[in-house]
């Protein structure tokens, strides 16, 4: 077998020495597939049926030590091996079969296989290490995993959904391959977004084999994140990541190669290109139809283009592919080109859409029938030794199936498990430590206390990086000593002087793409690091979306606890600022609570902004920090700094005003407003007001807001964002569902206009919650 053979062309492909012809295609539905001729020149070397068929078997005979004696020119395979590949090919094939089989059944709920890729997949399996290099593998990648050293019942355990799935608990559907054992990463049904993931893992070893120590766990007593994520890390390590040709569309691919080639990362994108994005061609996905001339000119990668269905030429082209990443070169690239035997999945029929002609020319590029028949031209395996071997690897699914249609299904009582880290809740009392007085005593804004903060935690903790748009002081190293620059440090200031003190390994400027921060933070924080990412807007976050509520908030309950991804998420966030104009006064929050899996907070004051994003810093859970842009520099909520160990616990309210005849409930930029109203009421009206600012959106202090109703039995809630299918809508109906007994007058929301925030400030004054708009409201509730 080999990269290009000769012969007639089917399908853009040359039939070289060892195609099977078209009637040797593979069935999938015997004992062993069919084969009834094999092309070597004009000479058909072998004859042969399944089990229940009636020609008689002619092979050769094995002769001994050839498979040796043609090692090197097998790739470098020796005979064992080649074994052993086309077991593993022939084990993917026949878990497929099984999992078709259950489907129909119905004992399984979806699949989707791997068929026509299994040449390719064992061939990257074979050429990397488990456990020692990573892999984010999407779901065809049933024969790499295989070749990793997953098993069958492992596979199948996933398929069942069953409580001892190792991969999730019963929450995947099937092909979503996960181990912590071998490095293998939950993915997500996603196209793409491991791309990003892969290129952060990448830069994660790299860091740690730069910074050896940043792997150590925290010294005895201090509680934070690392207690609970163990850190290996090899210097010439590599990182796998799999794609569909179709999927190569997708902007975060792009993205990804960007990284990875200006960063010259340990990467090896395998593109698994069967022709197919479901039922749409490769030339309507790629121009030209083929993704490698797209590509070529990314400067520092490796490319090579084989014929996915040979196992030699795919083997070969991995091992030079690795071995150009292993010495430190770069990143690579293996486009194979292998077919899509089945359609898409079992809800899907390619005959719908794909000519018999197209399919038939399909088939006899079938990896399983070229290496079946290829072993037994070379003397490899004689026809009674693949017999054996077939016969071994279906009793092997069949003791397989055996034990996962046994097995204990996922149960009720699992679900919330893992939705949040079970080891460190930031809503623990470690994470309330009091103010420690130190010399500096001076007020200091938001911006400055959060800037303090970050400077805190990146000197006691060296796993912590810090990215984004403009977050470094300068770019280029040769600027760092020009001491004529003061430096950028973000467009509001936040991370000024980072840099300058930790150098541009732990602070640098990203690309301008929000996916590709969020989706490398990811990549990062499985490998146990912490990145602390800045999206320069609220406004521009959603580029980041996908990876956000498919990814981050995913990764821990989706895998069962196996990995996680505890990441910051800092956003300047809200409006009142004169001019912001649509797209840089958003709000938006409730978005964002509606996803679990993901801590949400927004300081409303200096102290408690370095006391959240302390706690957010330490905990174990991925959090989504709101800072509102008009209160970085505000006079109100100014504070002396606190010392390097405050920290304020999520889920726990603030009473700012203490008051008997009313509540209100806010947060972030309307606290200051209601606060004033508030003062305003008692002044005016003679009514007190009790002031509560949740801090903390999700987790919330549900007990503080049931004490506050109870007292004052009327209660406004009130944020900035939009008033309708806003945050305080849960809130309010809460409130109605469980205190309504307690009340004296219906629930009041306030909030902004339901539409977006004008320029012109005459706009943005109507549009917004202002203190008039809060005094109407408490006037209106306290007359109720």
């Amino acid at each position: 077998m080999g990269c290009r053979g000769r012969g007639d062309t089917v399908s853009g492909f040359r039939i070289g020495e060892g195609m099977v012809v078209e009637r040797g295609v593979y069935s999938g539905r015997g004992e062993m597939s069919r084969i009834l001729g094999v092309v070597k020149g004009d000479e058909t070397v072998a004859q042969r049926q399944g089990s229940n068929g009636k020609t008689a078997v002619r092979a050769p005979e094995v002769v001994a030590g050839e498979g040796e004696r043609a090692a090197a020119e097998n790739g470098g395979l020796s005979r064992e091996q080649l074994i052993e590949f086309y077991r593993l090919m022939y084990l993917s094939r026949r878990t497929d079969d099984r999992e078709i089989q259950l489907k129909k059944q119905q004992k399984i709920f979806f699949q989707i296989s791997c068929a026509g890729h299994e040449a390719l997949l064992v061939a990257a399996g074979m050429a990397l290490r488990p456990g020692y290099d990573w892999f984010f593998p999407y779901y065809r990648d049933r024969a790499l995993c295989l070749a990793l050293g997953n098993t069958v019942e492992e596979q199948l355990l996933q398929a069942v959904g069953a409580a001892e799935d190792t991969a999730s608990g019963g929450r995947q559907m099937p092909s979503h391959w996960t181990s912590k054992r071998l490095n293998i990463v939950s993915p997500s049904s996603s196209t793409a977004t491991q791309c990003l993931h892969a290129v952060g893992c990448a830069e994660a070893g790299q860091y740690y084999s730069r910074h050896p120590e940043a792997a150590k766990k925290p010294a005895a007593g201090v509680v934070d994140y690392r207690e609970f994520k163990d850190v290996t890390f090899h210097a010439d390590e590599v990182v796998y990541v799999s794609i569909g040709e179709g999927s190569t569309s997708q902007g975060e691919f792009w993205e990804s190669l960007n990284t990875a080639s200006n960063g010259r990362l340990p990467v090896l994108y395998v593109i698994e290109d069967n022709g197919y994005a479901i039922s749409t061609p490769v030339e309507v996905n790629t121009p030209g139809g083929n993704i490698s001339k797209l590509i070529a000119n990314f400067p520092h990668f490796h490319f090579a283009e084989v014929d996915g269905t040979d196992a030699v030429a795919s083997y070969a082209a991995m091992v030079e592919a690795v071995a150009y990443i292993r010495a430190g070169n770069g990143p690579a690239v293996v486009h194979g080109h292998v077919v899509r035997p089945y359609s898409h999945s079992q809800s899907d029929d390619e005959t719908n859409y794909r000519s018999a002609e197209e399919i038939q020319a399909d088939a006899l590029r079938d990896p399983i029938s070229r290496m079946q028949m290829w072993l037994l031209r070379e003397g490899i395996l004689d026809a009674e030794g693949i017999n054996r071997l077939e016969r071994a690897v279906d009793e092997e699914v069949q003791r397989a199936t055996d034990r996962a249609l046994a097995a204990v299904l996922a149960q009720p009582e699992s679900i919330l498990k893992h939705v949040y880290s079970e080891d460190l809740s930031p809503t623990g009392a470690e994470f309330e430590t009091p103010v420690q007085p130190t010399a500096d005593t001076a007020e200091h804004t938001m911006l400055d206390l959060i800037n303090h903060c970050i400077k805190d935690e990146m000197r006691r903790d060296e796993r912590i990086v810090v990215f984004g748009e403009d977050v470094a002081d300068v770019t280029r190293d040769a600027d760092r000593t020009d001491a004529k620059l003061k430096g950028k440090g973000g467009v509001f200031k936040v991370t000024h002087g980072l840099q300058k003190e930790f150098g541009s390994e732990r602070v640098w400027n990203s690309p301008l793409a929000e996916a590709n921060i969020t989706g490398r933070a990811i990549g990062m924080a499985t490998r146990g690091m912490k990145p602390i990412v800045e999206i320069q807007f609220f406004d521009y976050i959603w580029p980041a979306m996908h990876q956000m509520r498919n990814e981050l908030a995913l990764m821990r309950w989706r895998s069962n606890g196996e990995f996680s991804c505890p990441l910051v998420m800092r956003v300047p966030a809200g409006g009142y600022l004169t001019g912001g104009s649509i797209y840089h006064s958003q709000s938006g929050e409730s978005i964002f609570t509606h996803t679990p899996g993901v801590r949400i907070v927004m300081p409303s004051n200096a102290l408690d902004a370095i006391g959240l994003l302390r706690t957010a810093i330490r905990c174990d859970d991925p959090v989504l920090f709101l800072e509102h842009k008009n209160l970085y520099r505000s006079v109100f909520g100014r504070a002396a700094y606190p010392g390097p160990e405050y920290m304020i616990p999520f889920g726990k309210a603030a009473v700012v005003k203490p008051g008997k005849d009313l509540t209100v409930i806010t947060y972030g930029a309307v606290v200051p407003r209601a606060l004033e109203a508030a003062r305003r009421m008692e002044r005016e009206r003679g009514v007190d007001v009790e002031l509560l600012d949740l801090r903390s959106l999700s987790p919330y202090d549900w007990d503080a807001i049931a004490t506050s109703v109870k007292k004052t039995s009327k209660v406004i809630v009130a944020h900035e964002d939009m008033k309708s299918w806003g945050y305080g809508a849960e809130i309010a109906a809460r409130i109605g569902e469980e205190l309504f007994d307690d009340l004296d007058a219906p629930v009041r929301r306030v909030g902004a206009m339901d539409t977006f925030v004008g320029y012109q400030p005459l706009l943005e004054n109507e549009i917004l919650p202002q203190v008039e708009h809060l005094f109407k409201a408490m006037s209106d509730l306290a007359a109720y």
